[in-house]
């Protein structure tokens, strides 16, 4: 646990104004899950995954996404030897232990395809040989929602494969200031001092303590309640059946289950109650959610349709 709270106090000093973003990184790295952030430009998404890697004993390795990309440039490709006459393995970016993903949506499907496979089976497959992935692998995957020219939108099926999707925006004018003097101090080589690093052991020991957590019955009646009420929404309001015309899949159920665990054990509890549940509700049904076109031309917002979905869902 202290090993989580200095790297945590690290981040919130490397990445100001963003404490859900950080708290985010920390949530998929302790329910083993991936990342999705969206935002604008110069938000610190890529030095929050840069920070991370410094606090974590792994390998670290970020790649840009751009249409020209190809599935090889990910996953490696078979490199013939004259020397040997044999073909050998030669490993892509994707054996690294944390990987930034920056700008995903503007690569075409067949090279989201390749990474569908690394998130979801830690495994790449290079012609008819699979080879498996590190234990400890992370994928922070970032997209710009304000340009959309060139893009490729990612498929729902790649969406379902993330964790949490976390919505960045910009930070107030206190902030702001304090980023300006925080990179003014780097410039004349005044780095905040880093953490000694979280070893991979630490971090699966925590997977296991967060499993420990008492998660009560009837809370998990709640986790339950709260996804099937994205998928019979007629239940619960004829309003929101209108909004919604595909809901949560089981992936959902789990990681919401797993990321309130998470949320418990960060704040020092070794049980799990509904605040911890409802804290990360938006963060992790937001992108499992596919709105009517009714919903989108009155202008409901997904956040919209999951507020409503609370207040409508009784705690049990």
């Amino acid at each position: 646990m202290n090993a989580f709270n200095r790297l945590k106090t690290y981040l919130d000093s490397q990445v100001l104004g963003q404490p859900a973003l950080t708290e985010g990184i920390l949530l998929a790295l302790l329910a083993n899950g991936h990342l999705l952030v969206e935002g604008p430009p110069g938000l610190a998404k890529t030095r929050a995954v840069n920070a991370l890697a410094h606090g974590v004993e792994g390998s670290f390795h970020r790649i840009q996404f751009t249409p020209d990309l190809l599935p090889a440039d990910l996953t490696g490709t078979d490199i013939y030897r004259p020397e040997t006459g044999k073909f050998e393995f030669q490993s892509g970016p994707l054996f690294h232990h944390i990987i930034l993903a920056d700008e995903i949506n503007r690569a075409p499907a067949k090279v989201q395809s390749a990474l569908l496979e690394a998130m979801a089976e830690k495994q790449i497959t290079v012609g008819r040989q699979s080879y498996k992935l590190p234990e400890l692998f992370l994928v922070m995957a970032t997209q710009n929602p304000l340009e959309q020219e060139g893009t490729y939108p990612l498929p729902e099926a790649q969406l379902d494969r993330f964790l949490l999707h976390l919505k960045v925006d910009y930070p107030d004018a206190a902030t702001e200031l304090a980023i300006l003097k925080l990179t003014r101090g780097e410039a004349l080589e005044q780095a905040a001092e880093q953490p000694e690093r979280m070893t991979q052991a630490d971090i699966f020991a925590a997977r296991k303590a967060i499993l420990q957590l008492h998660f009560a019955p009837s809370l998990e009646q709640y986790v339950v309640q709260l996804i099937m009420a994205t998928r019979k929404a007629a239940n619960y309001s004829p309003q929101l059946a209108r909004w919604i015309a595909y809901g949560a899949s089981p992936r959902a159920t789990i990681a919401l289950e797993r990321c309130a665990r998470a949320k418990a054990w960060l704040a020092g509890r070794d049980f799990v109650t509904p605040d911890d549940v409802q804290g990360v509700f938006h963060n992790v049904v937001r992108h499992r959610l596919l709105l009517t076109y009714e919903a989108e031309a009155e202008g409901i917002s997904t956040d919209a349709v999951l507020d409503e979905i609370l207040r409508l869902v009784p705690v049990a």
